[in-house]
């Protein structure tokens, strides 16, 4: 399973973007393969509350943000994802082995779903590389 963190997500939409071109198109042909692709909710929200940031360029109406993610999960390749009944667990071990501190913890949390759900993240950020047993890659540069 791809398992995207919201950044991939807001270069796909944002033009303003400088990776905007390749995470489009790298999102695009994603979702049109048929392999699981999960996008957590922790992704979704974090998308629409930044799309619509009116202070940021290119940002999106609300209700276009509602579309968009609307468009992604009725694909039936695409599931949201939420923490199971193991979510704990792993998200403990995620926060001590990773020596997590304040605003890292929202990344062990990601890292700790992405391996509950066993996928792969699909993140531009290298803070990833500090987390046992996560499965990640940087589509973006391949």
């Amino acid at each position: 399973m791809i398992v995207i963190d919201a950044n991939l997500l807001l270069y796909a939409y944002n033009r303003s973007a400088p990776a905007h071109a390749d995470a489009k198109a790298w999102f695009e042909q994603t979702l049109s393969h048929s392999e699981p692709v999960g996008i957590p909710w922790q992704s979704i929200s974090a998308f629409i509350r930044i799309a619509t940031n009116s202070n940021l360029p290119d940002s999106l109406q609300m209700q276009n943000a509602v579309a968009v993610v609307h468009q992604w999960l009725t694909r039936p390749q695409v599931q949201a994802l939420a923490p199971g009944d193991l979510h704990w667990t792993i998200y403990r071990q995620m926060l001590i082995e990773g020596q997590v501190r304040g605003p890292l913890t929202s990344d062990a949390q990601l890292a700790a779903l992405t391996i509950e759900f066993g996928g792969t993240l699909h993140t531009t950020d290298r803070d990833f590389t500090r987390f046992p047993g996560l499965r990640w890659v940087n589509p973006l540069h391949t």
